[in-house]
């Protein structure tokens, strides 16, 4: 039987007598202050000596020396007593749980009360003792300033030691890179304050750059603040700096674009810290630094989601999500995890993503029910035999063949999964009794003019059937092209410049709608918590971007030049490609939702029994694998589609 924490009263008898004794099998205050006595022994000499040296001090100051005998006596006599009553007043305030290295203004009020309330207790003591016989009333005044100098100067001057990097002035080493940080606000003060206690770390900080004017000629943990950032050359120049941080995660894009800018000019390299709300808690550290990313500079702002109404609707619920293991869809599985469901389901049918989303969602989150099942959307048994096992009360349909240059050589499976595979994974929530179907759509669905475009826009069409028809509410949400998803430009983008390039892009004038991983699915997420079906929303993406641009920030981020010293050629529209993206149809109203990100499409409304119709002669088609057919088809279900498409 384990009684650890628990006491345990056991009686006994000795000369007739009864006693008690208390056993404690938890481990006792005693045995983790021995613990802490061994590893702080140093420290404890070190004050018991202080104290010594602070009342010889004291006495000394008073009498000349040497010390008539009495005097001597009477000292000597005292000394333990107040070495003794000193100690346990310091040990009892904590002070030795202290670490000298972090030494703060904490440590130095916990000195301050140690020292006062052990000075008035020796004095009480001394009075009972010898009624302050031969010890002058000044030196019990002095020796409390004495001590608190004694105690305090050895922990600042250790602090200082490690802060500073005064070892590596005396040591000659120099492998430190200089940084100039921008930003003098919070979030550098808390960079800077971590290079300087961490010596070893390979930083030292030599200026701050920032534009607030009421900053500018001071200091900041002893680093100046030389001006704005429009000085950030000519700093780098005169300092010899070796790398510039940039520490404003607060900063919007359009002054982190500028900020991007002016540290172009310079050749040395470039870190910052990451947005403002996923630094966890609001701890700055060196560990959070990373480079510069495009998603630095075309990352949005902070999108504000009201996480109860999003929590209220999944917290105890069954939720599923298709193709988990992609890029949008394993970012929901997170997302969600977050979320205390009843049950989390993946089903995705690359093993390969299957394993890693698991590995990490069973790391991070340990206590998620999770399930895990390799399989195609277009296998109609296994999507049936996953739902009857586990009924979801949501399911986020993620799954889906997107590359536009592939796909359009492949119409049979682009058509196969994501028209048909959506049609047999709608149908089997219907069956199943699924509450909310949400389907993730693509701005490549609005006047399509690719094959993978016509099967995103026929998919939504079968949404909206779906919805008139049945009690499941089934939500659309389209979005434009997400920042590092699987087959974005920016993963190529790095590969061609990590080889030297070129860089190859279709256009000149080519523009895209960008948006981060994460936003896109809190979107998703607040946008299946507010529709209540039938809806299309979707999403405000801002401006869009073009890829040229793109391609030009991401060669100066690597610190090289566009067209100089990396060259970009241009390719020529792929087949499929529009030069520009839409998010919506002209004849589709948008109008406002509860939250200022999301809109809704007023859509168009479908004939279900033609649809029915048009998507069981595209399912013969495929069949049969006859690909002209199915585009034929595909040119018959959405009329929409370019010619150029086919």
């Amino acid at each position: 039987m384990s009684c650890r924490g628990n006491p345990l009263w056991l009686p006994f008898e000795l000369n007739n007598s009864s006693f008690i004794i208390l056993i404690l099998y938890s481990p006792s205050p005693f045995a983790n202050n021995m613990s802490l006595i061994s590893h702080r022994i140093p420290i404890i000499i070190h004050d018991i000596s202080m104290v010594a040296i602070a009342w010889a001090l004291a006495i000394i100051i008073r009498y000349d020396l040497p010390l008539n005998p009495e005097v001597e006596m009477v000292f000597w006599q005292v000394l333990p007593i107040v070495v003794g009553v000193q100690s346990l007043f310091l040990w009892y305030s904590g002070l030795y749980r202290g670490i000298w290295r972090f030494t703060s203004m904490p440590d130095l009020a916990l000195i301050l009360r140690a020292v006062f309330l052990g000075t008035l207790a020796i004095v009480l003591i001394l009075v009972l003792f010898n009624r302050l016989e031969l010890i002058p009333r000044s030196s019990v005044l002095f020796y409390p300033f004495f001590l608190i100098f004694l105690l305090g100067m050895p922990r600042l001057l250790f602090r200082l030691w490690h802060e500073h990097s005064f070892k590596f002035l005396l040591t000659g080493e120099t492998n430190q890179q200089r940084v100039l940080v921008l930003g003098a606000g919070t979030s550098g003060d808390m960079l800077v304050r971590d290079m300087l206690r961490n010596p070893d770390c390979g930083y030292l900080p030599v200026c701050f750059l920032d534009d607030k004017p009421r900053l500018h000629g001071g200091k900041m943990q002893g680093v100046p603040v030389l001006g704005g950032i429009d000085k950030v050359v000519e700093s780098v120049e005169s300092l010899k700096v070796d790398v510039i941080i940039i520490a404003i995660p607060s900063a919007t894009d359009e002054q982190m674009r500028r900020v991007v800018e002016w540290c172009e000019r310079c050749t040395v390299p470039v870190r910052t810290l990451p947005k403002l709300d996923n630094i966890i808690n609001g701890q700055v550290t060196l560990n959070a630094l990373h480079d510069v990313a495009i998603d630095d500079l075309l990352g949005r702002a902070k999108v504000q989601l009201d996480w109860q109404i999003i929590e209220t609707g999944l917290r105890g619920k069954v939720v599923m999500v298709s193709g988990g293991g992609g890029s949008i869809g394993s970012e929901l599985c997170r997302q969600i995890a977050r979320l205390n469901p009843t049950a989390l389901v993946i089903v995705e049918r690359c093993e390969f993503n299957l394993y890693q989303i698991e590995i990490q969602l069973r790391q991070h989150f340990p206590d998620l029910v999770l399930y895990t099942h390799l399989g195609d959307i277009v296998d109609a048994i296994a999507i049936r035999h996953i739902l009857e096992c586990y009924h979801p009360y949501m399911i986020f349909h993620a799954a889906a063949y997107k590359q536009v240059p592939m796909l359009q050589s492949q119409a049979r499976e682009a058509a196969r999964n994501n028209v048909l595979g959506t049609q047999i994974l709608a149908k089997a929530a219907v069956a199943q009794g699924c509450q909310i179907f949400v389907m993730i759509s693509t701005d490549k669905a609005v006047n399509p003019t690719n094959i993978m475009g016509a099967t995103k826009r026929a998919a939504e069409m079968i949404c909206q059937a779906m919805n008139a028809n049945t009690q499941t509410r089934f939500i659309t949400v389209r979005f434009g092209n997400v920042l590092g998803s699987a087959g974005s430009v920016v993963p190529l983008f790095k590969t061609q410049i990590a080889k030297g390039g070129p860089v190859t892009v279709t256009h000149p004038d080519i523009s895209r709608y960008f948006m981060t991983i994460p936003e896109a699915c809190q979107l998703i997420l607040q946008a299946g918590a507010m529709g209540e079906g039938g809806e299309i929303f979707v999403l405000d993406m801002g401006q869009q971007i073009k890829i040229r641009y793109l391609a030009e920030q991401m060669i100066r981020l690597s610190g090289k030049i566009p067209d100089k010293d990396i060259k970009i050629i241009y390719t020529g529209l792929r087949p499929g490609e529009k030069l520009h993206e839409e998010l919506f149809y002209a004849d589709e109203k948008l109008g406002k939702t509860t939250h200022a990100k999301i809109l809704l499409a007023d859509h168009r409304s479908n004939d279900s029994t033609l649809l029915t119709k048009t998507l069981t002669q595209l399912s013969d088609a495929c069949e049969k694998y006859l690909e002209n057919e199915i585009k034929k088809v595909l040119k018959h279900l959405v009329p929409e589609l370019n010619e150029t498409g086919l």
